[in-house]
């Protein structure tokens, strides 16, 4: 039976988020609340628990899962030829609603999916998220619905579509926007806006001007 706690109440939040971090370190699935929308998430490293996420969501291996991370300095052990350039969109934009696909480390033992060697990686702009993903490390987290439905805004819509699958559920009230995260790929000498979210490519070339759109 799922668990959901209120994490606007302080009482509620700290247990729910004591109780959602060891749901995590167990392997297990919990939902919450970012800057963008509500996401499932998962350990990172644990590949049966993100082999869980993809089915609770109906999802293919074909669409990896983004990873979400508590601090930039995170970074330094998960991406390897991270540009200058990339480092000034981290500096601009995170936390936020920015996601960056770059090359992984060669050495970590996690997988997410068909990621061809990278990784897409974002630090939200949400209290509740940063903390959790302070206590339990990067955390595999993609949008908290069924693949092919709204992603939800509330944790109402989310728990209707992924019920007992999850093990957590930490409900933050309506998330403040949900406009997906813009995506930028820096693998390459220039960075390729993916697909433009939140953040616009006029908002992006104001730090990095040679951003190229991807057609």
């Amino acid at each position: 039976m799922a668990r959901r706690y209120d994490t606007n109440d302080a009482t509620d939040r700290a247990t729910g988020l004591r109780e959602a971090a060891s749901a995590v370190r167990r392997g297990e699935l919990v939902v919450l609340p970012t800057d963008t929308v509500y996401g499932v998430g998962a350990d990172a490293f644990s590949s049966e628990a993100v082999s869980d996420l993809l089915e609770a969501k109906g999802r293919g291996r074909n669409m990896p899962t983004p990873v979400l991370i508590g601090s930039p300095n995170t970074l330094h052990g998960l991406v390897t030829d991270f540009s200058e350039m990339a480092w000034e969109l981290v500096d601009a934009f995170w936390p936020g609603a920015l996601t960056l696909v770059a090359k992984h480390q060669p050495s970590l033992q996690w997988d997410l999916g068909d990621t061809r060697g990278t990784v897409a990686v974002r630090m939200p702009l949400h209290p509740v998220a940063i903390e959790l993903l302070t206590e339990v490390g990067p955390m595999a987290v993609s949008s908290a619905n069924l693949t092919g439905h709204p992603a939800p805004e509330d944790c109402d819509a989310a728990q209707e579509m992924l019920g007992d699958s999850i093990s957590v559920y930490l409900d933050g009230g309506p998330t403040p926007a949900n406009v997906p995260s813009s995506i930028v790929d820096v693998t390459g000498k220039v960075p390729v806006l993916l697909r433009a979210g939140a953040l616009s490519a006029e908002e992006l070339r104001k730090v990095v001007p040679d951003l190229e759109v991807a057609n």
